[in-house]
């Protein structure tokens, strides 16, 4: 188990952490950052924040000293798609985002994922993309900025958290279509 695998499980490990500061019956009170939000809340985006930036900590580390596994090309996007899935959720509970946006962002990780699964079978590992990459991105600015009750773009009025995540969702579609096309290869071999 190498350095960048470690630090994408401790991505992972942060996932239930977080969810605990959103959704447990917690009342720390209130803080005010421009803008009001619960204290619980404030304590899990951060976490989320940081859960997110171990993203860039493990690639970096796997490429820097030539840590590349199979495993890490393998467990990263999974503990991406976990971490997404989780701060989705938690918004669609708290009714800060609506589920249909939730539902197409966990749909296109759901089929990406099956297409990996199926490479894998074959003994194929398939490295994400740079699309892939910038709808992750979005996603996580998007989330955050929700997660922050849109601070501090909230004091001023400007809907940045919206917009991120209207952007993280074309991203997201946009993206899974290239996905999609550049490997249907996969998919083909498959059903012969």
């Amino acid at each position: 188990m190498n350095l960048p695998n470690k630090i994408t499980i401790s991505r992972i490990l942060l996932i239930p952490v977080l969810m605990i500061f959103f959704l447990a019956p917690i009342d720390l009170g209130k803080i005010f950052i421009g803008v009001e939000l619960p204290t619980t809340h404030f304590i899990g985006a951060i976490i989320f924040i940081v859960a997110a930036i171990t993203d860039g900590l493990d690639g970096y580390y796997a490429r820097r000293f030539n840590l590349v596994t199979n495993f890490g090309k393998f467990l990263d996007p999974l503990a991406d798609k976990l971490l997404i899935t989780a701060g989705l959720i938690v918004l669609v509970e708290l009714q800060m985002l609506a589920a249909w946006i939730a539902i197409v962002i966990i749909s296109r990780e759901f089929a990406v994922t099956g297409i990996r699964l199926i490479a894998a079978a074959d003994g194929s590992v398939i490295a994400a993309s740079p699309l892939g990459k910038i709808k992750t991105i979005t996603q996580i600015i998007g989330i955050s900025a929700l997660m922050l009750y849109n601070f501090p773009f909230g004091a001023i009025g400007f809907p940045f958290a919206e917009i991120m995540i209207w952007v993280a969702t074309v991203m997201t579609i946009i993206s899974g279509i290239d996905y999609f096309i550049k490997n249907k290869h996969v998919l083909f071999n498959s059903v012969s």
